[in-house]
């Protein structure tokens, strides 16, 4: 019986040093492998001089400042590291973004939910941006004022009744801008009344939003973290699937909703010959040219894509737009006296109002210039690329195109820091390089519903100046942070005063 045990012991000690030699060999292998994988990508970038890195944390942590430093340090491009192993050039000049988005690279974008037109790439991006751009024609934009306008009286309303209670207390407007998009883009885009920015129960979709921004900013930022396994046994990852739950059940609700009042072909016929078709209409109404229409995990990737992104940039957008007017009231007033000039004794805003909305279009401009709501946005070659330069780099490498960089590159802009609308008057286009404004992205990847967030944009800021005089919070001066979208670590908070 001792014997037998002791041979049981021999053979487990046995077992256990043939694993450890096997464990050993493994990280030995992988180790050499990481060693000659980082060697290669430093001489891909011998011709990309950047800052300090270190071999295993890489440069990630650093904030929006210091990549603005680095940006006049090393012109052009400079390299940022995710890690030890995974680099990106970095672009912070305009003739470097016009070489890259002149091509169709893969995006490279972590959209917490769906893989909708934002993130696809190859043929099938090209089918759905075809079937999709229909539904950003200006008749289809032309009836979103009026109800863009609804909400944005709505959180008007909400503001004076907080006001009201309690003048000498400034309000934070993210929040409230945040529930504002989403319920007009729930109106315009799906037909849909939420009825979010005043039933408290409906707002869990912005909070999971803002939560999937926030974890998925954490996780681009970790070396640790961009494994999915590793990522989905942490409580960060456990917390990102249940807020994907939570913005996926609201997005199948409105689908199936529609779905519902589909079923009845005499309802079908009448969406598909209606003047204003909506955006959900024609995402169920499309088809390409073999007959094909999107499928079930398709629909709901695309609107998914289009409730996040387009509510939670132009939020973004909007909320730093009203911060501007705070500090430049001499601004803020020459917007409200245009506005008042081109409305005279009405109150509702039509849609040939925007396009004569000449100085507020260059106010809204130059705050998206200074506070660019998508800070940078990214690709992976699916081909070499050379920059004017001279200088290469291979397929499959990835590229980010700063674009906050690009906007306040002093090689570019005189005095970047200094808030001018003038920059944008009719006179200044031809001084300018076509890819030193590109808050948009450019090139056939550009946003595809940019006017519908500029038309929303000019409806809050003019609507909102008409009833409001808006003031700064010394006490509370935002602290920008660029996550997926730029925010503020302590919100945006301003004082309202209702004008006469």
């Amino acid at each position: 019986m001792v014997f037998t045990t002791e041979k049981t012991a021999s053979l487990t000690f046995q077992i256990m040093q043939l694993c450890a030699g096997f464990c050993l060999v493994y990280v030995v292998i992988k180790s050499t492998q990481l060693y000659f994988k980082r060697q290669k990508l430093l001489k891909t970038l011998e011709s990309f001089p950047g800052p300090p890195s270190h071999w295993l944390y890489g440069n990630i942590h650093q904030d929006q400042n210091m990549m603005e430093k680095w940006a006049e340090k090393f012109p052009y491009a400079f390299p940022r590291w995710f890690g030890g192993f995974v680099p990106a050039v970095v672009i912070t000049h305009p003739d470097y973004a016009k070489t890259l988005f002149s091509r169709n690279g893969n995006l490279l974008l972590f959209v917490p939910i769906g893989r909708g037109l934002l993130v696809l790439n190859g043929p099938k991006w090209h089918q759905h941006r075809r079937l999709l751009t229909p539904a950003f024609h200006y008749d289809i934009l032309k009836p979103y004022v009026a109800q863009i306008a609804d909400s944005v009286k709505v959180m008007l309303d909400k503001w004076e009744k907080l006001i009201a209670e309690d003048p000498t207390k400034s309000l934070e407007m993210f929040d409230h801008v945040s529930l504002m998009t989403l319920d007009s883009i729930m109106k315009c885009a799906f037909s849909y009344k939420s009825g979010c920015q005043t039933d408290k129960e409906q707002d869990y979709y912005v909070n999971a939003v803002q939560d999937m921004t926030l974890l998925v900013f954490q996780r681009v930022t970790s070396a640790f973290l961009r494994n999915q396994l590793i990522y989905s046994c942490t409580p960060s990852g456990q917390h990102f699937k249940e807020a994907c739950s939570l913005a996926h059940h609201h997005t199948e609700k409105v689908i199936a909703e529609r779905k519902e009042s589909l079923k009845n072909e005499r309802e079908l016929e009448k969406i598909q010959k209606k003047r204003r078709l909506d955006f959900l209409d024609i995402l169920l109404c499309a088809k390409d040219e073999n007959g094909a229409g999107l499928s079930d995990e398709d629909l709901r990737a695309e609107v998914d894509t289009f409730m996040f992104a387009g509510h939670d940039t132009t939020a973004s957008g909007i909320s730093w737009i009203l911060h501007s007017m705070a500090q430049h009231p001499e601004h803020q007033q020459k917007c409200r006296e245009e506005i008042k000039d081109i409305l005279g004794d009405r109150e509702d805003i039509h849609w040939d109002d925007l396009g004569k909305m000449t100085y507020t279009t260059m106010c809204i401009k130059e705050s998206l210039r200074l506070n660019s709501p998508v800070p940078v946005v990214s690709r992976q070659l699916s081909k070499p690329i050379t920059f004017f330069d001279g200088r290469t780099l291979p397929e499959g490498f990835r590229v980010s195109v700063a674009i906050h960089c690009v906007h306040k590159n002093p090689s570019v802009w005189q005095d970047p820091e200094v808030f001018d609308p003038t920059r944008f008057s009719a006179d200044n286009p031809s001084q300018r390089h076509p890819h030193s404004f590109i808050p948009f992205a450019a090139g056939s990847r550009n946003c595809i519903g940019q006017q519908f967030a500029m038309n929303e944009m000019k409806v809050a800021l003019a609507l909102t100046l008409l009833r409001f005089e808006i003031l700064l919070d010394p006490s509370k001066l935002p602290i920008p942070i660029p996550q997926m979208v730029l925010k503020s670590e302590n919100g945006i908070h301003l004082f309202l005063k209702k004008l006469d």
